[in-house]
């Protein structure tokens, strides 16, 4: 078969995938001089901003907890964020600013000191301590499989001053702690547990009035005794719907307010109901079909010249064209081009041929894979993956899909704890706004973290994991670029993923909703939502 009549069965395969599951059901895709919220008692809007109303939620996933330790999927950050806060935020320019802190300075190459606020408190009115946040920093690297922790190139080293100043040092320089730190939230050290917490105390614009991690249902309400700027709402309920369909039925009908995570199909048709908003933001989040770094030696996929051979077999303009509207980007290189630090490292290529022929020279003949995807990774993902699995028999690689529930099972399949896989489709978010993020989070493996199998799917490569600690030591921006370059380009020719590419934020609003801010990291400040009646 030529490559031309391969493409257009691939066309066709699209299409007919397109037409069983019909619209809405395939895919989609130094700190700033700004100090933070402005303290309750110094507001000049305080209580009169206060608009009331109940705003209702529905996300595609189940938010299973109310913080971070262990995942924040984008559009868990806006809940989260709603209760718990941390020391700096990422601003709407993807940049640091001061949020629980006062101030934030790199006073020694490796040593930054934090001043913490003196008005800071949580929900109950109790103060918030250097010991609250000794202990939540600790917490997130001594927590199995974490997230967070991961993307910091080493565990800083705390150590109290005073009442309301500390100090972090770290062996090497990191030059964005800064940012990194925006992801520690902090919680009352009595009640803060190496888990995930789906309720408790927190500094943030909102309490948890009621929760069930099982269901993914959650009830906020205004924290009056909020140290900042108070909400607008008065309620938030929140919870998640993993069928599309069902979730524009409800925003349609006006059961809720807000859905995330939409097709481009749907997006389509809800711009035509007057009243609904449908934004569409360019985002930071990656979504990648990752290989297994974990094969034996004598593996094929151990090969970097087949993991690149099954690239060829993907036909992604066309399921950019004919599934996804044209609303994501195909990669060009490893991490998404919104992030600082990016580099352009290559373009995925389809050719059939070519996928054939570097099989046949390295073993990679009659190749069988497993992909693995947790239930609701990213929309449509089920039927992207059947397409995917049509092009890869294409080029004689037969392929399983396996869909892994939701509820905290696939951390066990990520490191090879519940069964072996070859390819994981897996969405990876960036709230910091930095390259440097991801790839240390993802590529910046070591041999000590693989033994705990707290590398990113085993993905160790010294000489990579080397540059990549330069350059969070490099306090020069043009030197670090270049080592991240060097870094980057290094790690496309390790062929880490068989196809990667950057979805759109696209969320659906009814019109009764306003001030409702889309950042590139699909979260927004919910705080600052309004509603009218």
């Amino acid at each position: 078969m030529s490559d031309q009549s391969t493409r257009e069965v691939s066309r066709r395969s699209i299409l007919k995938f397109a037409s069983l599951a019909g619209a809405g059901a395939l895919f989609a895709p130094a700190l700033a001089a700004c100090a933070g919220p402005k303290s309750a008692t110094t507001a000049s809007t305080a209580g009169a901003g206060a608009a009331g109303g109940t705003l209702s939620i529905v996300l595609n996933r189940n938010l299973v907890s109310l913080d971070n330790k262990l995942n924040q999927y984008d559009a868990a950050v806006t809940v989260q964020r709603a209760v718990r806060e941390a020391l700096t935020k990422i601003g709407d320019k993807l940049t640091p600013e001061l949020m629980l802190a006062e101030s934030f300075e790199q006073t020694k190459p490796t040593e930054w000191t934090v001043k913490l606020r003196d008005d800071i408190h949580y929900s109950d009115k109790s103060k918030v301590t250097v010991e609250d946040v000794e202990t939540a920093l600790r917490l997130y690297f001594e927590v199995k499989a974490g997230y967070v922790a991961s993307q910091f190139p080493e565990q800083p080293t705390f150590a109290k001053i005073d009442d309301r100043t500390f100090t972090l040092t770290t062996k090497s320089p990191v030059v964005s702690l800064n940012s990194l730190m925006s992801n520690i939230l902090i919680t009352p050290a009595k009640d803060n547990k190496a888990e995930e917490l789906d309720s408790g105390l927190g500094t943030g614009p909102f309490t948890v009035a009621s929760s069930d991690s099982g269901t993914g249902t959650y009830r906020l309400v205004r924290n009056d005794n909020y140290w900042g700027t108070p909400a607008k709402l008065d309620t938030v309920n929140v919870g998640y719907q993993e069928e599309e369909g069902a979730r524009v039925i409800a925003i349609t009908s006006g059961q809720t307010d807000v859905i995330d995570t939409i097709t481009p199909e749907s997006a389509t048709s809800l711009k035509t109901n007057a009243d609904i908003d449908v934004i569409e933001t360019p985002g930071t989040r990656l979504i990648h079909l990752f290989y297994n770094f974990r094969k034996p030696a004598g593996s094929p996929l151990a090969n970097p010249k087949v993991r690149e051979a099954l690239t060829y077999a993907i036909d992604h303009e066309s399921l950019i064209k004919a599934l996804m509207n044209g609303q994501v980007t195909s990669a060009e290189g490893v991490v998404p081009t919104t992030l600082a630090g990016f580099a352009k490292t290559g373009e995925y290529t389809y050719d059939v041929a070519k996928a054939k022929q570097m099989l046949a020279d390295n073993g990679g003949s009659g190749l069988k894979v497993r992909i693995i995807w947790e239930d609701s990774e990213f929309a449509g993902a089920s039927r992207v993956l059947e397409a995917v699995s049509q092009m890869l028999a294409a080029v004689g690689v037969t392929a399983e899909l396996k869909m892994i529930p939701k509820g905290g099972e696939i951390n066990a399949w990520r490191r090879g704890e519940a069964g072996d896989w070859d390819i994981l489709a897996n969405g990876y978010g960036n709230q910091t706004g930095l390259a440097l993020t991801n790839l240390q989070g993802q590529y910046g493996g070591t041999a000590e973290k693989e033994k705990t199998r707290d590398t990113y799917h085993g993905f160790v490569v010294p000489e990579i994991t080397a540059l990549l600690d330069q350059a969070a030591a490099e306090s020069d921006e043009a030197k670090r670029n270049d080592l991240l370059k060097q870094a980057q380009d290094k790690i496309w020719a390790e062929w880490p993923a068989v196809w990667a590419w950057t979805p759109n934020n696209v969320l659906a609003k009814r019109k009764r909703v306003q001030n409702l801010n889309l950042r590139a990291t699909n979260s927004y400040d919910l705080a600052a939502v309004t509603v009218s009646a």
